[in-house]
């Protein structure tokens, strides 16, 4: 949640699925394209998958939510995960809102929007109101030129 800025009722939908590892790299299915890990974090959230709470009821054994529930096949629920993050001193809403304020600061909107997995006008409202300075930055593919630009001459060159 701290370090993608996602809503809980997002995180605890996530799935031990949307980890995906690259040789020592791993990476979180977001957005497009997956969101890098940096590895102390990474490190954690293997001894986790390893220890995870609420598996040994033998309806939950082969859950895949990486953060199961209670109830069989079920996640956390988002207010249960909410007070166990409101206990170690982690205000819920004020920590993803800081969290999403300070991506905005070091990337472009669009570019936070398709890796976080948020709507482009969300990220660019939020950069707006925390007084953002990416308004010069064009949004696409910058690698390429546009057909026709560059690369053409005419009969009159």
């Amino acid at each position: 949640m701290l370090l993608h800025a996602q809503p809980l009722t997002r995180v605890v939908r996530l799935t031990i699925d949307d980890l995906l590892r690259d040789g020592e790299a791993m990476f979180l299915r977001l957005g497009e394209p997956p969101s890098p890990v940096p590895a102390p974090v990474a490190s954690l959230l293997l001894d986790y998958i390893a220890a995870r709470d609420n598996m040994n009821t033998a309806t939950n054994r082969a859950s895949q939510w990486l953060f199961p529930g209670r109830r069989a096949r079920q996640p956390c629920r988002p207010d249960h995960l909410s007070e166990l993050l409101n206990e170690i001193g982690i205000p819920a809403a004020a920590a993803r809102g800081a969290a999403i304020r300070q991506q905005l600061l070091e990337m472009p909107a669009p570019i936070v929007a398709d890796a976080l997995g948020y709507h482009d006008k969300t990220t660019a409202r939020l950069l707006r109101e925390g007084g953002g300075v990416w308004n010069r930055y064009a949004a696409g593919e910058h690698g390429t030129s546009p057909s026709g630009l560059m690369g053409t001459t005419t009969r009159d060159s």
